[in-house]
């Protein structure tokens, strides 16, 4: 599990990732000492960035980039990567996500296809457990119109490569509107569509199913305990 926040970052940092992502078909092959002469900085800079990152290293952070395993599980079957996954669970990321919600008046979970269902089972979970204004949509334009500055939109989904959020994540953001992606596989693409990522499955499910053929068990898993989160509150 892992989370990229990009609001942390000062200016120079944004200006790293950004100069890192677009030449992420190169950077399999570009050392860190060819990362800082190419972003005009340090080596020290590089590695203090990616850890600000929440990548252990810059080998763990270059995986990223080029969309790989950044753990370096293989996958196998679905007991194992699950149990992968809970053997990786950071309570922490419950925490950060919980923190989020609580600070904010009203929550949209957005998703298309199955991680909508999803978006919907959990929205009946919050309102039930919060008095948070809690709502699931799948359609763009529904969601540009429900968000504004007391909002936190949290788009859910398998991949991000089905659909694009860029232009939900613009609209969203001209309304002073905060928004998450929970993701279940690693994504570069997703950096720039999105204030702040959760990364959740150290193991990829296998490549010849399609996005609405994979589980979403790590959704579950992963929101349910921030449900509890809520519901240990509660007098």
């Amino acid at each position: 599990m892992n989370t990229i926040d990009l609001r942390t970052l000062n200016p120079l940092e944004r200006h790293i990732h950004e100069v890192l992502l677009a030449q992420k078909d190169t950077s399999g092959t570009l050392r860190i000492t060819q990362a800082a002469e190419v972003c005009n900085c340090s080596v020290s800079k590089i590695s203090k960035f990616v850890r600000k990152l929440g990548f252990l290293n810059y080998k763990q952070y270059r995986a990223f980039l080029n969309g790989k395993d950044v753990i370096g599980y293989t996958a196998t079957n679905e007991i194992q990567r699950i149990r992968a996954f809970l053997d990786a669970f950071d309570s922490r990321l419950v925490d950060d996500l919980y923190a989020l919600i609580v600070n904010h008046k009203k929550l949209v979970l957005f998703g298309y296809g199955p991680s909508l269902l999803c978006a919907e089972y959990f929205s009946y979970r919050f309102r039930n457990c919060t008095d948070i204004t809690t709502m699931a949509v799948s359609d763009p334009v529904a969601a540009k119109n429900m968000v504004d500055e007391v909002t936190l939109l949290v788009i859910l989904t398998e991949t991000g490569r089905f659909h694009s959020f860029q232009d939900i994540y613009a609209s969203a953001k001209k309304k002073q509107c905060d928004v998450i992606i929970v993701s279940e596989e690693f994504n570069t693409e997703l950096a720039t569509q999105c204030d702040k990522i959760f990364y959740l499955a150290p193991q990829p499910q296998p490549n010849h199913l399609q996005a609405y053929e994979k589980s979403r068990t790590t959704f579950f898993i992963f929101l349910e305990e921030v449900i509890q989160r809520f519901l240990s509150k509660k007098p």
